[in-house]
């Protein structure tokens, strides 16, 4: 049964009740408009349709947010970027609205602003977290919401980084000696080993900082990765300037190569130590990249870097090997 009340000169309050549900409350602008809602709850009860909208109603989407970070992340393996991206999410107006009136044009409007200050891909990650946290609240925490995100085209993926690291020119150092200086002055004195590994070893920044001596055999010069990125485990052959970096660093009780040491802490370190070094557009991921093309260089087959960069997919192998013409048309002879 549907009652009214007027409140104010300028709202109405409907009220539906009916045995087995809560009390519906909403109040509207006018009375035709309060009695055309509660027509259509009670003919939703009737036909046993209806869903409360109550919690999405009241909900924002800070509130999802946080509950997605505390919940959700942590059983992610890339868990701490997750988090800081949730992190500086949180300071967009957008998370405080109410997420039962989000759109997708909502969405559409953080989007084109992102994209005016970060690349295709950051925006493209963010948007999928988004997206995941909607379906997660609608299918798994009874929150009745759509997903704005559907509605939405989300950024095309963008054109494969082909940055290498640059040798000597004019008398200038190259980039791989001012890098591994400037890291080497870094007040994290991980960063070094890290970034050293990384040229020799092709692994990802993730796989470095989730090492683990008793996954690590020196004599054999093998590194076993029992957790990676696309769900299978492998095992990456040590170089002997890999060997003589693991040898460097200290052991403890605690197991781990680089103990507590996080991924965003790898970050912030390296960002700085680029910046000393007055290297523009060096991403860490491009060491992978740097690593996996000297692999080719070197006359390994595709198959034997596929084994040591750990690509399930052959063609993606081309996303990290740009060799140059000129070094190509030497071997033409």
């Amino acid at each position: 049964m549907a009652t009214f009340r007027k409140r104010g000169p300028y709202q109405w309050q409907a009220q539906v009740r009916k045995r087995g549900y809560p009390l519906q409350t909403k109040t509207f602008e006018t009375k035709a408009a309060a009695e055309t809602w509660a027509r259509a709850t009670e003919y939703e009860m009737d036909q046993g349709l209806f869903v409360s909208r109550a919690e999405v109603e009241s909900t924002t989407l800070r509130e999802l947010l946080e509950r997605y970070k505390e919940e959700v992340t942590p059983l992610k393996k890339g868990a701490a970027s997750e988090a800081a991206r949730i992190r500086a999410f949180l300071k967009n107006p957008l998370a405080h609205r109410i997420v039962a009136g989000i759109r997708g044009v909502d969405i559409a409007r953080y989007r084109d602003a992102r994209l005016k200050k970060v690349s295709p891909a950051t925006v493209k990650r963010e948007l999928v977290i988004i997206s995941h946290l909607f379906e997660v609240a609608r299918k798994e925490w009874g929150i009745h919401v759509s997903n704005p995100v559907r509605d939405i085209r989300l950024p095309p993926h963008s054109n494969a980084r082909d940055r290498r690291l640059q040798t000597d020119h004019d008398g200038e150092k190259s980039e791989e000696s001012r890098l591994l200086e400037a890291c080497r002055e870094a007040k994290n004195p991980f960063l070094l080993p890290i970034v050293h590994l990384a040229l020799e070893t092709a692994m990802r920044q993730g796989e470095l900082v989730s090492l683990r001596w008793e996954h690590i055999d020196l004599n054999r010069r093998t590194a076993h990765l029992p957790d990676i990125k696309n769900g299978e485990s492998r095992t990456v052959p040590l170089s002997s300037s890999a060997i003589r970096v693991l040898r460097s660093l200290p052991r403890g009780i605690h197991g781990q190569v680089f103990p507590g040491l996080t991924t965003e802490a790898v970050k912030r370190a390296y960002i700085r130590a680029v910046r000393r070094a007055g290297i523009e557009d060096l991403h860490f991921h491009d060491l992978r990249h740097e690593a996996t093309t000297r692999f080719f260089e070197l006359g390994l087959n595709i198959m034997e870097i596929a084994t040591i960069t750990g690509h399930k997919d052959l063609r993606m192998l081309r996303r990290y090997t740009h060799l140059k013409a000129e070094d190509l048309a030497r071997k033409l002879g």
